[in-house]
């Protein structure tokens, strides 16, 4: 039971495209209406539109439990199977996507400390930083739904799945042990390779990212920042990717917790850029996440006859956050 796939592509392409199409709206209102002019992000904003994003995310949680509800009590593919339950399988869906939110969203903090680093070098101006996430949540995107693709066809061989395992438990203890190394744009590889193609101002020109001087394309700072952060996202995307596919073999929910998770960052970024240093502890938390993960991957899954309890993964994953941050509160309350 646990291989069967609840939602195959084929048979749910129409709510693959009704949701993207879904997705496509919000970004285009979010840029074309809420955010036409250029203008600082305050954090009374930040925290509405991060209720906005969380508020969607966890009402399409509960038409999505609904709608798997009455789906599986009429699907004769699946009624077919022995021992299936349309009730406790639409339970677990939704628990899934919850679990599948909550850990997209935990490891999107490690993005935002590389935004607060980008954004410092480049002295990109606050009013500009919101237009250069929008096209990096773009980009994000569209790397993700490769990622997942990907990972819905290599993840089906078991060899595999147990490599991506033991690699995000390496991370983890990556993340716990080894010491922080301080992030240097200027020395990417692809920031090096990007400036030998185009020449870049000194200064910003407004919100734009190329500028045309003399029959010469200019690219402006505004770009490189958006190179490094797409860069660094891809970078990400391969932790985070199979972190999920730990929680749930199905592609539709990878999917669609990733996007919420990624439509939130920004929001995120703003309302926590100022004092993200404070939750010095909440790292080890991510790291202690990753190895669980990895560990459900390798390990946890198969000892439990296919699939760890996800209710059990839930309560894990939530509690190792909250006491990562409130150790951050308490210790820097302490200090003070």
């Amino acid at each position: 039971m646990e291989n069967v796939i609840l939602f195959p592509f084929s048979d749910y392409w129409f709510f693959y495209a009704g949701f993207t199409a879904f997705v496509l709206l919000l970004l285009a209102l979010d840029l074309g209406v809420f955010h036409r002019e250029a203008h600082e992000v305050t954090f009374k904003e930040s925290l509405t539109w991060s209720i906005v994003w969380i508020s969607l995310a966890l009402i399409f949680n509960y038409l999505f439990f609904l709608y798997a509800g009455m789906k599986f009590e009429t699907d004769p593919r699946l009624l077919a199977i022995p021992g299936f339950d349309p009730d406790a399988s639409a339970k677990q869906i939704g628990l899934e996507f919850l679990t599948g939110f909550i850990v997209e969203k935990t490891l999107a903090v490690d993005n935002i400390f590389v935004f607060v680093v980008v954004f410092n070098f480049f002295a990109i101006p606050l009013k500009y930083q919101h237009r250069v996430l929008f096209f990096g949540i773009i980009g994000a995107l569209i790397f993700r739904i490769i990622f997942i693709a990907m990972g819905s066809i290599l993840l089906q061989y078991q060899w595999i799945v147990i490599f991506f395992g033991v690699f995000l438990i390496l991370t983890g203890f990556k993340i716990i042990f080894a010491p922080e190394k301080p992030i240097d744009p200027e020395k990417n590889p692809v920031i090096k390779l990007f400036r030998k193609f185009f020449p870049v101002t000194p200064t910003f020109e407004g919100q734009k990212f190329f500028l045309r001087k003399e029959g010469i394309l200019y690219a402006t700072p505004l770009m490189v920042a958006l190179v490094f952060i797409e860069v660094s996202d891809i970078i990400f995307a391969v932790d985070s990717v199979p972190a999920i596919f730990a929680i749930t073999n199905e592609p539709l929910i990878v999917f669609t917790s990733n996007v919420f998770a990624i439509l939130g960052l920004r929001a995120l970024y703003f309302m926590l850029a100022g004092v993200i240093n404070k939750f010095r502890y909440l790292k080890y938390g991510l790291g202690i996440v990753l190895v669980f993960v990895g560990l459900k991957m390798a390990w946890l899954n198969e000892a439990f006859g296919g699939k760890f309890p996800i209710s059990w993964s839930l309560l894990i994953i939530t509690s190792i956050i909250t006491v990562s941050i409130l150790i951050s509160l308490f210790k820097k309350e302490k200090e003070a």
